[in-house]
């Protein structure tokens, strides 16, 4: 299957049947998503992967009871750090020098480019939302790994951030929740999104050649 193939088979997902998602397609994702493109490549965000049925049960209302919470078989949690410092950019910078067999002083000049740009945001909410925007490429990253595996995906921000936070303690975490995705397989007969044509605006809309 092409990637424009498995974009067209996806849909946002309503209904799920219950099916578990193969574990290594579900791996396969979860690669793409750990080598989505981000920021200085920062990657200033966690994704927590839940699997049990109990724990996605009591996280369900602050998602507003949407079903797929409990009918998918995984929920992804995108999570960006909060806050964002300069000792994660020194981690960066020690083990991008160390993979690459630099001295760190190389680097500094890249080091004091992503402190600045940090600085320059200038609160710890702007770091954060800055982070949160990195989470939505390794979401849309995702979104496309699960369609070529074939494995349904529904993306929520239908949620409460600061419940689900305290349900998951993420705060412990340095970490606030930005979106979800559930995995699974739609159930079509009782989704009512399932048998609808996809609508996007005309392609010279959306794509603008100049």
């Amino acid at each position: 299957m092409s990637l424009i193939d498995a974009l067209n088979w996806r849909y946002a997902i309503k209904r799920m049947n219950g099916e578990s998602a193969d574990e290594d397609g579900v791996a396969r994702i979860l690669d793409a998503i750990h080598l989505a493109p981000s920021s200085y490549g920062l990657q200033p965000y966690s994704v927590l992967v839940i699997r049990d049925l109990a724990l996605r049960a009591r996280l369900a209302p602050a998602a507003l009871n949407q079903p797929q919470i409990t009918e998918g078989s995984h929920l992804l949690v995108f999570a960006a750090w909060d806050p964002v410092t300069p000792e994660q950019v020194d981690e960066l910078i020690a083990r991008t020098a160390a993979r690459r067999g630099l001295p760190e002083d190389k680097l500094d000049g890249f080091r004091q480019t992503i402190k600045s740009t940090l600085e320059k945001l200038g609160s710890d909410e702007a770091r954060y939302q800055w982070a949160a925007k990195q989470a939505y490429l390794g979401l849309g990253i995702g979104l496309a790994a699960a369609a070529l595996e074939h494995i349904d995906a529904s993306p929520m921000e239908g949620f409460d951030p600061a419940a689900l936070d305290r349900l998951l303690e993420l705060p412990s975490r340095h970490l606030r929740s930005v979106a979800l995705m559930v995995l699974g397989h739609r159930d079509e007969d009782n989704d009512w999104l399932a048998p609808m044509e996809k609508v996007r605006w005309p392609r010279a809309r959306t794509i603008i050649e100049l």
